[in-house]
């Protein structure tokens, strides 16, 4: 069937980030969303842009079965607003849920679509924004997918911190992937540990080479861990910590990160289709259905 796709963006009409959330909460509503089997709040990034695979993915997995809903908070692109806009972002990702929820949890538990959180970059900040932590993930979703998280996000940064001890940071394990997993090249990232993966489940997407995942203003005198320990395979073994120096490259790196293949830099397409099969696959789904939705999403991809 034809997808839902409901959105509001800054000409909407309403007069702040929180009533702007409201007329695309209405909106999905009035299309129909709520009776789908699928509803995924897309926090967007600074320009209202979504990662098109991250969509398109999980609408083609449900034959259509979706409904998405977006949310528009700046005209500054990604990386720029990641720098200056922060807080725009953390509140429309705080609002964007809320208003879905709040509609959401007044339905019949036993009707209920699935009620999954996306974003990408700035989008994975305003999407953490919402929740106090794992434990809340848990209790009000029932899947989380984030790519190339930008190092200041909240969660991201707990999670990463308390990781499991010989975990590295760059794929870090917590609490025994019990509900978090990290990937980089997956599924083989994904299947990692191997020990009982609970529902719901929240993945990160990150790339070693990705500026966005590990610029940080530590790195102006504090040599990182994902320097220190060994390296992702797309980072070069003649890659060196010096004060300051690395930090201007690596900022520098971020307003170019998207002119790579993808797989590299702040490039996520086909590994969505991955992630998205292991967080909430439809019943009958098997790893051909994996690999035939990989083919469908090569060619997309880009960011805003």
């Amino acid at each position: 069937m034809e997808p839902i796709r409901a959105y509001a963006g800054l000409a909407s009409g309403g007069d702040s980030i929180r009533e702007n959330a409201e007329l695309a909460a209405d909106e999905l509503e009035r299309a129909g969303g709520f009776d789908r089997a699928v509803v995924a709040v897309a926090v967007t990034t600074g320009t209202g842009w979504i990662n098109e695979s991250l969509a398109s993915s999980l609408e083609y997995m449900y034959s259509g079965d979706t409904a998405i809903v977006g949310l528009q908070y700046s005209y500054l692109p990604s990386w720029l607003s990641f720098l200056v806009d922060k807080e725009r972002a953390r509140q429309a990702g705080e609002a964007q849920f809320g208003a879905v929820y709040d509609k959401w949890k007044k339905l019949p538990r036993e009707s209920r679509p699935k009620l999954v959180v996306m974003g990408e970059s700035l989008g994975s900040f305003g999407g953490e924004s919402a929740f106090g932590g794992v434990d809340d993930v848990e209790m009000r979703t029932d899947g989380v997918l984030f790519t190339g998280p930008p190092n200041a996000n909240r969660i991201w940064t707990d999670v990463t911190t308390n990781r499991d001890p010989g975990s590295p940071e760059r794929l870090p394990i917590y609490e025994n992937g019990r509900t978090v997993r990290f990937g980089a090249q997956t599924p083989e990232d994904l299947a990692r540990p191997d020990a009982p993966w609970g529902r719901p489940r929240m993945v990160y997407l990150q790339h070693a080479s990705d500026p966005i995942v590990w610029w940080s203003p530590k790195l102006l005198l504090n040599e990182p861990d994902w320097l220190r320990e060994e390296r992702g395979d797309d980072v070069l073994d003649s890659t060196r910590w010096y004060p300051f120096v690395t930090f201007l490259q690596v900022a520098a790196d971020m307003a170019v990160s998207t002119n790579v293949p993808d797989g590299h830099g702040h490039t996520y397409v086909v590994d969505i289709a991955d992630a998205w099969s292991a967080i909430l696959s439809p019943p009958g789904w098997t790893a051909t259905d994996t690999d035939r939705l990989r083919t469908a999403l090569v060619g997309i991809g880009g960011d805003g």
